[in-house]
């Protein structure tokens, strides 16, 4: 059990120096969350309550847009110099490596969408309370769609172009975390209690962190076939 915990760790450190060394997919994924956040604005207007009312959910569309597009080339590089083939070979848990590699992707990818949330925050005239469910909600809901569009994205690993069908199988299924968490946000703006939408975020989180490593392994196993 050891073992395969410190092959889970190995795999994790080495995503992030992988990313590190090549920062451009990390670049485009915060470039896109910048230029979609900045430019709704521009489109609507500069009145301080109509950006307080939509901001949150132009932030978190944005975000999970900017997630999916991450998403899309989870497996393209594993399976390019085949050390996809040698983790479906590997004598260690495939659930876990894989569990390891959504926790290198939620580092890469979310944590500096989370970095950036609160000047966009401030941008859209959100009070600080509103930023720091925003931020809570993201926390929560990130992962959740990660996981789920990985799954996609392990379904569609050996299409030619699979980025359009990733996106017709994975958007459907986020919608719930995407309504959970702007519900949220617009209860923190009018005052009323946020708990219940927190609850159903984690519930969501605790699901799909429980299925979706063993689900990734299953489709991955298919589809390398």
């Amino acid at each position: 059990m050891k073992t395969d915990f410190t092959a889970a760790l190995t795999l994790c450190q080495y995503e992030l120096r992988a990313a590190i060394r090549q920062p451009s997919a990390l670049a485009t994924t915060v470039i896109f969350f910048l230029v979609v956040c900045t430019l709704f604005p521009l489109a609507i207007g500069a009145q301080s309550e109509l950006l307080q009312r939509v901001g949150g959910g132009v932030i978190w569309v944005a975000a999970l847009l900017a997630s999916l597009l991450s998403i899309e080339k989870l497996f393209d590089h594993d399976k390019e110099d085949g050390f996809l083939e040698q983790l479906l070979l590997s004598h260690q848990p495939l659930s876990l490596l894989l569990f390891a590699k959504l926790i290198a992707h939620y580092l890469i990818v979310a944590v500096p969408l989370l970095v950036i949330t609160p000047l966009l925050g401030l941008m859209f005239h959100l009070t600080p309370f509103m930023i720091v469910i925003l931020l809570a909600t993201l926390l929560l809901g990130l992962p959740t769609i990660q996981g789920i569009s990985a799954i996609g994205a392990a379904l569609t690993v050996c299409l030619p172009r699979g980025g359009l069908l990733l996106a017709l199988l994975v958007l459907p299924l986020t919608i719930p975390a995407l309504i959970i968490s702007t519900m949220a946000i617009e209860a923190a703006r009018v005052g009323l209690p946020i708990i219940g939408h927190l609850a159903l975020l984690l519930a969501l989180l605790l699901a799909v962190l429980t299925a979706a490593p063993f689900t990734i392994a299953t489709a991955l196993r298919i589809t390398m076939e």
